[in-house]
């Protein structure tokens, strides 16, 4: 149990996307490179999409829908996670960031989704049984 929360409050801190720019996108913000520059998740929603296509706010969506498990998984600390939703959020987490992975990549620049990779493999390491009894019933 507790593992499996340490597991998914790790991914906070790993890269969710990787352009082949050496730009990194995490949970938290994205890294430029060159130059070094941060941009943090609150200054990216409030300050710099104004405007912007949708398929830039599939990682803020990505974001919250895997906080949104990380709650869910806080919550087995107390006897009260439901895997079935822990999981089915891991899964549209992923969703969320393989859209702004693919919208992302254009001739020259691809973009890596190390989060989808992440995210699907804790749904199906933690949670397949839950979210397989919730499809299949």
């Amino acid at each position: 149990m507790r593992g499996r929360l340490l597991a998914l409050a790790a991914m906070f801190f790993l890269p969710w996307s990787v352009f082949t720019t050496g730009d990194l996108v995490f949970a938290w913000g994205l890294v430029n490179l060159d130059p070094l520059h941060l941009t943090t998740l609150p200054d990216y929603l409030f300050v710099y999409t104004r405007g912007l296509p949708r398929r830039l706010l599939a990682w803020p969506v990505s974001v919250l829908l895997y906080l949104l498990a990380l709650g869910s998984a806080l919550l087995g600390l107390v006897g009260r996670e439901d895997g079935r939703v822990t999981g089915g959020l891991l899964v549209f987490a992923g969703v969320s960031g393989l859209q702004f992975a693919l919208g992302m990549t254009r001739r020259g620049l691809v973009v890596v989704p190390v989060g989808v990779v992440l995210v699907w493999t804790a749904a199906w390491w933690f949670y397949w049984s839950d979210i397989r009894r919730a499809v299949w019933k």
